[in-house]
């Protein structure tokens, strides 16, 4: 391992936290800090954990840049806190999100460029506009939306969406937040000679993850499924028939890990990270998974009528990353919802309050 000191952002929540774990795991000889502000609730199960494997925990914020202050030099940032969820201040202030998606992205720039660190930012596939994505063509099968090999729309085919899919339109505040921090990595290593390396994340999950309506869904389709109570088809006619791919935490970490152990092969670069049509969901589908899993059925309820925000189908076109690191994803559905459950057998009484709120 090339980095000695690893400053990871977000370090108690569900993705800096694991892959805090996973570096120290595979590199026990390289110290790993771990900020976060401890504001989702969950979070504060991490910091035990991450003790327990002798990563220190930093208790700060990203969007004062005092909190940055005594944190001893590190030569490698992982961007992995923001305020993860589309509806935010959709209907309620922008504040939080712009703040800290934004300006606390530009803040870890800042300490990266007095550290002469490397910079990782874990962006958003949510940069797509909502626009364009659903006016591609698709088509309804029994389970699914798909998309049509021939689209207008360059950047978008069967696979998915790529990464030079137009960005001229609006694609939520959450999502705009992210874009913006995006072109401040850019700025960065043009102006101060940083190497760094932006990812375009799709939905990721695995145990640890705080699943709620409005971010998580794989775990909270599956925490539901285990505890009991109600679920709900939303928008599109209600019938669940929304796709998204998704990657576990742990293929994360093994293409982050790809990407590290090279960063100049890597350096200046945008890439989807994703599970691609291979490890894809409709939330029908999901259900069913679930169900089969578990042994158990819960009621879904119809909504037709679609929220603000959503997409009828997205999955990430990753063939950019697969092709430049022979990289494929290694957890599917199956195993990645195994994981879950096993998880929250095994901590049913810690998670029990969280995951049925």
């Amino acid at each position: 391992m090339r980095y000695k000191k690893i400053l990871i952002t977000g370090g108690a929540g569900f993705v800096g936290s694991n892959l805090c774990l996973k570096f120290k795991k595979k590199y026990p000889e390289t110290k790993i800090l771990a900020l976060d502000n401890l504001k989702r609730r969950g979070s504060e199960l991490n910091i035990p954990r991450l003790k327990q494997n002798k990563i220190e925990f930093i208790h700060g914020d990203i969007r004062d840049k005092e909190d940055f202050e005594g944190i001893e030099k590190f030569d490698l940032l992982i961007e992995c806190s923001a305020e993860p969820s589309v509806l935010a201040g959709i209907n309620s202030s922008p504040s939080y999100v712009i703040n800290t998606n934004l300006i606390g992205a530009i803040n870890c720039l800042e300490e990266a460029r007095k550290n002469k660190a490397d910079f990782v930012f874990l962006s958003t596939s949510r940069v797509y506009p909502i626009e364009l994505i659903n006016q591609l063509n698709f088509q309804e099968k029994a389970t699914r939306f798909t998309l049509l090999e021939n689209q207008k729309i360059r950047g978008a085919s069967h696979k998915g969406i790529s990464e030079n899919f137009p960005l001229d339109k609006p694609r939520s505040i959450y999502g705009s937040t992210k874009l913006a921090a995006e072109l401040f990595v850019q700025e960065y290593i043009q102006n101060y000679n940083l190497k760094g390396i932006i990812n375009r994340c799709g939905l990721i999950t695995g145990p640890w993850q705080m699943g709620k309506i409005d971010q998580g869904v794989i775990v909270l389709w599956a925490a539901r499924h285990y505890f009991g109570g109600q679920l709900s088809y939303i928008g599109y006619g209600g019938q669940g028939k929304q796709v998204r791919d998704f990657i576990h935490i742990d293929d994360l970490f093994d293409i982050l890990d790809i990407q590290l152990k090279d960063i100049e092969k890597y350096n200046a670069e945008i890439f989807n990270i994703g599970g691609g049509i291979k490890n894809s969901l409709s939330l029908l589908e999901l259900t069913r998974l679930c169900q089969k899993i578990s042994a158990n059925k819960i009621k879904i309820n119809s909504v037709k009528e679609t929220r603000p925000a959503d997409l009828r189908f997205y999955i990430s076109d990753c063939e950019k990353i697969k092709k430049l690191a022979d990289w494929e994803p290694k957890k599917n559905a199956q195993k990645t919802l195994e994981d879950i459950f096993l998880w929250i057998e095994k901590n049913e009484k810690q998670l029990k309050p969280i995951l049925t709120n």
